[in-house]
């Protein structure tokens, strides 16, 4: 099962992004768990300079900007 991680505090960004990738795992149909990470010690370790930012199986792919639906199938593939 992977892991997604939304990291952010909230904002419509990080909104937007919570939405993109479980409509990406979605469409892949893979089994995953999604999180959305607003505690901001947590989110400084993964050491993301900006938010929001999403996190696969404990790897950083993306942060600063929401993906398009098929960058996010990629990342999260």
């Amino acid at each position: 099962m992977k892991k997604i991680q939304i990291l952010g505090t909230g904002c419509a960004k990080c909104q937007k992004l919570a939405a993109v990738a479980d409509e990406a795992a979605k469409s892949l149909a893979v089994p995953y768990e999604l999180e959305k990470v607003t505690d901001l010690k947590q989110i400084m370790s993964f050491r993301v300079l900006s938010t929001p930012a999403l996190v696969v199986d404990g790897v950083v792919k993306l942060s600063g900007r929401v993906p398009t639906l098929d960058e996010a199938r990629q990342l999260v593939r």
